[in-house]
């Protein structure tokens, strides 16, 4: 497994709740078209969350938490 290549810098993606699911996440930030590539992206062990490769679309993510893929990054926060 290989872990995605180190972003270049990190967007906030402010939420309206106290959490996000990651595929849902990856969909909002544009980082996955749509839930199917959003699938398979996990699936291939592309995604980390906290500098960590994440295989669960369903991970729950909070405030704080920064999600990366294909040397974009995304922190999660909130208010949005």
């Amino acid at each position: 497994m290989t872990s995605s290549p180190t972003p270049r810098h990190t967007d906030d993606l402010p939420i309206r709740d106290d959490m996000i699911r990651l595929g849902q996440a990856l969909k909002l930030a544009n980082l996955a078209e749509d839930g199917a590539q959003a699938r398979s992206l996990v699936e291939e062990g592309q995604v980390s969350v906290n500098g960590e490769v994440e295989t669960r679309r369903g991970r729950q993510l909070h405030p704080g938490d920064v999600v990366s893929t294909g040397g974009a990054a995304v922190r999660i926060t909130a208010g949005g």
